[in-house]
């Protein structure tokens, strides 16, 4: 499982690193620690999940080289490609709101879209956390490279403990179980606090 984002504190708290907070949450519930880990390019946990093992990645290359380093785990531990899991920001989701998805285009993320390049396909899956459009295209690097307000962080966590409850499902194989359960679920305020 792999949480996009970008390293450093100036990054820790902006939007663009939902993926980041999802994967250190699910580390901290399971007991588990990342450390750097040079030949992934990146910071590595391991957990047991759902009767097995997971590795989870944190890539340190900035959003836009996310690739180098998932292909590097992938490729030595020979995980295919529709065993990845990448959780990422999604401005095309409302605040709060956690789809899941196989396959597609990068939709405009420059981390997906790396990802694609280096794995040399787009058969993984997605955790998208939505993180809201801020209604302008000029606006979009700002928007994600931005703090949210408290309230749109508490969307986005409480987006991540549905995902995270769901995860054993998923990591067991229940796709279609997975996705009914996080895609029929109501957000009651899904809009941007403005």
């Amino acid at each position: 499982m792999v949480g996009l984002g970008n390293p450093g504190p100036q990054y820790a708290d902006t939007r663009h690193n939902a993926g980041f907070w999802l994967v250190d949450e699910l580390a901290r519930q399971h007991g588990g620690q990342f450390r750097p880990e040079s030949k992934y390019h990146g910071e590595t946990c391991r957990i047991a999940l759902a009767g097995q093992e997971l590795w989870l990645l944190k890539p340190m290359t900035f959003m836009n080289r996310s690739g180098l380093a998932v292909a590097a785990l992938a490729r030595f531990h020979r995980i295919p490609l529709p065993a990845i899991l990448v959780a990422h920001d999604e401005l095309d989701l409302p605040l709060g709101v956690v789809r899941l998805k196989k396959g597609g285009g990068p939709g405009g993320h420059n981390g997906l879209r790396d990802l694609i390049a280096h794995l040399g396909g787009n058969d993984f899956l997605r955790l998208r956390l939505g993180i809201g459009h801020p209604g302008d295209s000029r606006e979009v690097l700002d928007h994600v490279l931005r703090r949210p307000l408290a309230l749109e962080r508490a969307l986005v966590e409480q987006a991540m403990v549905d995902a995270l409850r769901e995860l054993p499902r998923l990591i067991a194989g229940q796709w279609d179980r997975a996705v009914h359960a996080l895609h029929s679920r109501r957000v009651e305020s899904s809009s941007n606090p403005s």
